[in-house]
């Protein structure tokens, strides 16, 4: 795949290239955050979110609403990580899975503890959300995501932090 745009009467061509496993796996232990994207009744919804990767899942951390009540009518969901340092330096990886609600207190405790590790505040999902004249309630809630697929893209000659 390729893509250009035109300089001074030249194009000049983006190369892209995909990435390792373990490339796409070292992305992902060092961003913790990205984009989510769940689908209800033919509707998509792509919110922010922070993570944390303890392979082989993912964990996430937020508050019930709406993507909580996507999540429960549909587990399946992708979450898109990028590391971009400019047009033509990027990473992008790619994760499709299942989400399960941690029902567990064991296992909910030592993903918030994972959690706490890169992000102490918990925000954005701890935070005040008014909704008109009213507030929102934060009710805590916790997933673990089990990849099925992971893919991952770079620009050629990217170099990392791998």
């Amino acid at each position: 795949m390729t893509s250009g745009r035109q300089v001074s009467g030249a194009m000049k061509v983006l190369e892209i290239e995909e990435m390792s496993g373990s490339e796409a796996s070292s992305v992902l232990q060092r961003v913790g955050y990205g984009h989510l994207g769940c689908a209800r009744e033919n509707q998509p919804y792509v919110i922010p979110v922070h993570y944390i990767y303890d392979p082989p899942s993912l964990y996430i951390y937020t508050t019930r609403g709406m993507k909580t009540e996507f999540i429960a009518s549909n587990p399946a969901v992708c979450l898109q990580v990028e590391e971009v340092r400019d047009a033509h330096n990027w990473r992008s990886v790619i994760v499709m899975g299942r989400a399960g609600l941690l029902t567990d207190s064991a296992e909910r405790e030592k993903a918030n503890n994972l959690i706490a590790l890169i992000n102490p505040s918990h925000a954005p999902a701890i935070s005040k959300t008014a909704i008109g004249a009213s507030v929102r309630q934060n009710v805590v809630e916790i997933y673990r995501i089990d990849p099925q697929i992971m893919s991952g893209r770079k620009t050629r000659g990217t170099q990392g932090r791998d």
